[in-house]
């Protein structure tokens, strides 16, 4: 069983996106901290009155979010 549901976030033309590699969640947000909190509910939504087994999930997993940086931000040294 997986304690961890694992998140890829990255930046789109406007928004913030997060897809969930272990769940079918996707979602976006204006700002960091919109997009968490979209996620947390989307998360939570999508479990809702589910058997985490049926996910490989344990009881109560955390989040693990990779968060993908634009190379060109840095390359300009």
């Amino acid at each position: 069983m997986k304690k961890i549901i694992q998140v890829h976030v990255y930046k789109g033309d406007k928004y913030y996106i997060a897809e969930c590699l272990d769940l079918p969640v996707v979602t976006q947000g204006k700002t960091l901290d919109e997009l968490i909190f979209n996620l947390q509910e989307a998360i939570s939504l999508q479990l809702e009155g589910e058997n985490l087994s049926d996910f490989d999930l344990a009881a109560e997993p955390s989040v693990l979010a990779n968060l993908e940086v634009d190379s060109s931000a840095y390359a300009k040294a």
